[in-house]
């Protein structure tokens, strides 16, 4: 028995007036999770623990079988470890967005909070900012670390954890209120203003109708996390597939393979395609057991706030990801079990993250079970299937143990 989680990010939300009181999940044309449904185990699952922060870190270890109120250190360490940063018990590491401020003349705290990702800013764009930012904000104690898109890291040696604001949490909002309290941290995202604002490579980008990459911002901190390993727990041998450092540092965490897919970038124009494939070459050629696949593209697509792109990007999840397993497993002649849900509810309207419970389906290729029509949140609710404890479901996926 082969087993994968598609784990399509923000996917879920809330019903919208502009689509008729559906959700984009109802709203979206997904004929492979519809088929699915109707032969599937659909429910509800809480991901993220009770008084927690609703994120794509605290979800997904959920998901992938850890509880995050115990394993749980901060978002940015576990990016910190996909980057191979080697941090000491004493470091704490900083997320750091390259993001989008307003431009009018004002005080930086009387800025607004244009875009998290700066327009989903390529690689190679935001290494060129990432280096003005090492030089121009060079400091003892502190290092900077290019990572992929808009996503990167600073380290503090001997540091403390600080609270601060998730950048997609405050889109539209005035950044004064969310700065943070740490007066180092503050001078150094005021400076990179300065720096950025007027850069060449900002003068061109907005030339080029793209969004200035103009400011760094720092959240997520936290210290160097340790997981047990997942092939110790569950005597599976497992692989990650995902674009972001977040996934793939808890790959690094558990002991995980990581696999590096040509063209997946975070964003919705992905390789679907190529990350299913890599996942079934993973399991039916070279000995892997247990495939997660991480698609981002209907969280960034709900942090934009367009429902048409969150719909475009559950569309891609349903024909090129899952599709593509599914067949191709089938064709291989592979049993397998396969469960599919968001991490996180990214409703259209708030454009960040919620702790809702989400919805999930798990299939069987050897089992033929009663499901519905469909795959969304009102159906799989309306099973009264719920697992209140979401590192839980993975074990039900690997039958360990039932929900």
């Amino acid at each position: 028995m082969k087993y994968v989680v598609i784990l399509s990010d923000g996917m879920a939300g809330r019903p919208l007036a502009e689509l008729d009181g559906k959700t984009t999940m109802e709203a979206a044309d997904t004929p492979v999770m519809d088929a699915l449904a109707k032969v599937s185990e659909l429910g509800m699952v809480c991901t993220v623990p009770e008084g927690m922060a609703p994120g794509s870190d605290t979800a997904n270890l959920s998901v992938i079988g850890y509880d995050p109120k115990i394993y749980y250190t901060g978002r940015s360490p576990l990016e910190a470890l996909s980057m191979g940063v080697d941090m000491e018990d004493t470091d704490v590491s900083f997320r750091c967005n390259i993001v989008t401020l307003s431009e009018e003349e004002c005080a930086y705290e009387d800025r607004t909070m244009i875009d998290h990702s700066s327009g989903e800013i390529s690689t190679e764009d935001a290494a060129v900012l990432v280096e003005s930012l090492k030089e121009g904000l060079k400091r003892e104690g502190y290092e900077f670390y290019a990572g992929v898109g808009y996503r990167h890291l600073l380290i503090k040696k001997e540091g403390k954890i600080t609270e601060l604001t998730p950048p997609h949490d405050i889109l539209g909002k005035r950044i004064g209120d969310y700065l943070p309290k740490d007066d180092i941290l503050r001078e150094m995202m005021e400076r990179s203003y300065d720096i950025l604002v007027n850069h060449p490579l900002n003068i061109k980008r907005r030339e080029e109708g793209k969004r200035a990459a103009n400011s760094a911002w720092f959240w997520g901190a936290g210290k160097r996390p340790s997981l047990p390993s997942f092939e110790e727990i569950h005597g599976k041998k497992g692989v990650m597939i995902s674009a972001v450092d977040l996934l793939k540092g808890i790959a690094v965490g558990a002991g995980m393979e990581r696999i590096i897919v040509e063209g997946a970038n975070g964003g919705i124009h992905t390789n679907y395609v190529g990350k299913a494939q890599a996942a079934v070459k993973a399991l039916t050629e070279d000995g892997y057991d247990f495939a997660y696949i991480h698609v981002e593209a209907p969280d960034e697509m709900g942090h934009q706030g367009v429902a048409k792109n969150k719909m475009k990007a559950i569309e891609n999840v349903d024909e090129k990801v899952l599709g593509t397993v599914v067949e191709e497993l089938k064709k291989a002649g592979e049993d397998f079990r396969l469960l599919l849900l968001p991490d996180h509810q990214t409703p259209i309207e708030v454009r960040t993250h919620t702790g809702e419970a989400v919805p999930y389906l798990l299939y069987d290729s050897a089992v033929v079970k009663e499901g519905k029509d469909c795959y969304n949140e009102k159906a799989a609710a309306q099973t009264g299937n719920y697992e209140p404890e979401g590192h839980r479901l993975l074990r039900h996926l690997l039958q360990e143990g039932t929900c």
